[in-house]
């Protein structure tokens, strides 16, 4: 009897673990934190009473089948939770099926044959590893249901997780907090919901802006759409945080100078806080507002025109330079971009640094060497989140003031590179690693323009997002700084025109949403067609 209980104890486990597990961020691994299964105490519950009526499904045919349908909801956790780990984003199964046969095309070519077998067979033993655990599990339960005792107990029991579900809520939670994470089923609810949404065009998404700018006042200088990771306005609002900052923006402002080059500045409105930068990117690049990942999802699914392709209709080759991306990449089709370089066709080789490995100036140096120090070429467009900047802030990357040694395996000298690693995050107060990250970066493009002084260039430099409430405080605003330098006079008078003001310090109100501000750059790029 005891082995049997305890064999039950470690059923019900493991059916409970199997669809509340939590993804080990920014690794494909998993682990569980404890949480309860809506899905377990509803089966347990259906199953007690189809056996207190005589008709529960004790067969080994129907315990196989129990089994299948356990392991297609084991697959749709694993595939939520990871996806959002490793992308950032999401799950849209309408939007990322489409894509892999590019994946296994891509993989063919660039991984050993061997590798991608052994990641195949690799992928069906866990699977069937997972189907036979499941299935031992289910019979260890659907057994226990000949006990009267057993079938009361476990009665009771799935009626209180159902009752717990419902008296949850959710939104007034923490994650951390919470007794039940979102169900599997509702996630695949949600991706028939995007798909019927996506047949039938979408309607819940607003018309893009036009994109019929000549270009005419950018024509001919490359044009960079520089993201700053976190960069809010935080940095000008906290008097400390600006106080700290302040050497670092005085040096920005003598190099635009020194290079012939002017600013403009003004504060917009981001569509996300604390993070979810991809609803920044989306909304700047396509010109609507995206503030939740429903609405991105849906907008993905569709034909629309982004500034890549503007840019690309009047002779430029579009890149997105992407150092923290490390897997395919399906957007990058929705932004028409002509090519896009991950982290691993970057190729960093020195010291590691944060979640991403690689630096901003590295892949800003790398980016530089590989399309725009060739010639002759096209004027290019190119699309650059940062990643140094990214939560907690710390190992901050020295800056390299020789851009040449950024290329080089050992980068930086032995001192300074001791010295970043020894700044450990203080994760009771993120501020100061989060202004140093912020001077890396502002450093970083200072270092650029002056080692681009002889460049035509128009650098757009906008934050993505305010840091998270740990740093930006209660209450704080959704509004992010946009820098545009350049030395196009035309093109700055239109921006002034539009409410930008002179200088780095942006002055409120502010401009207005991220997604408004696209038809403002394409007024000051050229004249309607």
């Amino acid at each position: 009897m005891v082995v049997a209980i305890a064999r039950l104890a470690a059923a019900l486990l493991i059916l409970n673990a199997s669809l509340t597990f939590q993804s080990l961020w920014p690794t494909p691994a998993v682990r569980w934190t404890g949480e309860l299964s809506i899905e377990l105490g509803v089966a347990l519950a259906l199953l007690a009473l189809a056996a207190l009526r005589g008709v529960a499904p004790t067969s080994r045919r129907a315990v196989r089948w129990m089994a299948v349908v356990w392991l297609v909801l084991v697959i749709g956790r694993y595939a939520d939770v990871t996806a959002q780990a490793l992308y950032g984003r999401d799950i849209n199964l309408y939007w990322d099926l489409r894509f892999i046969p590019d994946v296994a095309s891509m993989l063919a070519r660039a991984a050993p044959w061997w590798l991608i077998a052994g990641a195949a067979i690799g992928a069906a033993l866990v699977l069937a590893l997972l189907y036979v655990l499941i299935r031992w599990s289910l019979r260890r339960v659907v057994e226990a249901f000949e006990w009267p005792i057993a079938r009361r107990v476990m009665l009771a029991g799935g009626a209180v997780l159902v009752v717990l579900f419902a008296i949850e809520r959710p939104q007034e939670l923490d994650a951390h907090e919470r007794w039940f994470p979102t169900p599997i089923t509702t996630t695949y609810f949600r991706q028939a919901w995007l798909a019927a949404d996506a047949l039938r065009g979408g309607r819940s998404v607003p018309a893009s802006p036009p994109m019929n700018s000549d270009f005419s006042r950018a024509q001919g200088a490359d044009v960079i759409l520089l993201f700053i990771e976190s960069y809010g306005a935080v940095t000008f609002d906290r008097p400390e945080f600006a106080a700290s900052l302040e050497s670092a923006r005085q040096t920005l402002s003598e190099e635009i100078r020194a290079t012939g080059r002017e600013t403009v500045s003004a504060f917009v409105e981001s569509p996300t806080f604390g993070g979810e930068s991809w609803l920044a990117h989306i909304s700047l690049m396509s010109g609507v507002e995206v503030r939740d990942p429903h609405t991105n999802a849906v907008l993905m699914t569709q034909h629309r025109e982004t500034v890549a392709n503007a840019f690309s209709r009047h002779g430029y080759r579009t890149i997105a330079n992407m150092p923290g991306l490390w897997w395919d990449w399906p957007e990058g089709s929705f932004y028409g971009f002509d090519d896009i370089y991950g982290a691993l066709r970057l190729d960093y080789r020195g010291p590691q640094f944060g979640w991403f490995t690689l630096t901003d100036q590295f892949a800003l140096a790398r980016i530089d060497a590989l399309e725009i120090a060739r010639q002759p070429r096209k004027p290019l467009f190119i699309f650059f989140p940062t990643v140094s900047t990214h939560a907690p802030f710390t190992p901050t990357p020295p800056y390299q003031p020789d851009w040449g040694r950024m290329l080089d395996e050992r980068p930086y000298d032995p001192a300074e590179l001791d010295r970043s690693y020894d700044d450990v995050a203080n994760w009771m107060d993120l501020g100061p690693g989060y202004v140093k990250a912020v001077d890396y970066a502002l450093r970083t493009v200072a270092g650029y323009l002056r080692l681009r002084a002889d460049r035509d260039l128009v650098l757009i430099v906008i934050g993505d997002h305010q840091p998270a409430a740990a740093v930006s405080g209660e209450r704080a605003p959704w509004d992010v700084p946009v820098h545009i330098i350049a030395s196009r006079p035309e093109l700055l008078a239109r921006l002034r025109v539009s409410g930008f003001a002179d200088g780095l310090t942006p002055r409120r109100p502010i401009l207005g949403k991220m997604h408004e501000l696209l038809p403002v750059l394409l007024r000051a790029f050229g004249e309607p067609e």
